[in-house]
């Protein structure tokens, strides 16, 4: 299953679809705010439900094509001194900041099958012109300078397509 090449790999998801995508690489994105996580995010960043944290959407885009839908909610807490750079990122990989920074750590990677009616479902399949059945996701904790945030990469149908260009 080509899917499971990308869900466990360890390396830099972004330098790993910047060499794949034969194409221009590019990343957009669809929304930054203070929100309030999601109950099992807040849960697993170690946070209070009701505290705000800033949550970056964007697309991981392979020329015109979507490959990947990724969420990331950073806690206030995290976002002092040397890491402030990382509410700024703008149309920069997130990915690779984490890993350029040598501090940084990663907990262990959680694998989910995403189906309809669920929120991250419904967030990750808006850029598609057909909606898949289910769509795979992984999430870990980076941590920087011993300061938390959550990173959810959600693969589309599409990233398979890519696997072909070995």
């Amino acid at each position: 299953d080509n899917m499971a090449c990308w869900l466990f790999d360890q390396g830099s998801l972004t330098r790993r679809l910047q060499e794949r995508c034969q194409g221009r690489f590019s990343v957009k994105v669809v929304s930054q705010a203070w929100q309030r996580p999601m109950l099992n995010e807040a849960q697993r960043l170690g946070i209070a439900v009701n505290r705000l944290a800033l949550i970056r959407q964007v697309y991981l885009y392979c020329d015109d094509t979507p490959w990947v839908f990724a969420r990331t909610v950073i806690p206030r807490s995290s976002l002092g001194g040397p890491r402030r750079h990382l509410a700024s990122l703008g149309s920069k990989p997130l990915g690779a900041v984490l890993f350029a920074d040598p501090n940084m750590q990663r907990d262990e990677v959680e694998v989910a099958c995403i189906c309809q009616g669920q929120r991250i479902f419904n967030s990750a399949v808006q850029a598609l012109t057909e909606t898949p059945q289910q769509i795979w996701g992984r999430r870990s904790v980076f941590y920087l300078g011993k300061k938390p945030l959550l990173v959810n990469e959600v693969f589309l149908p599409d990233i398979l397509k890519c696997n072909k260009q070995t």
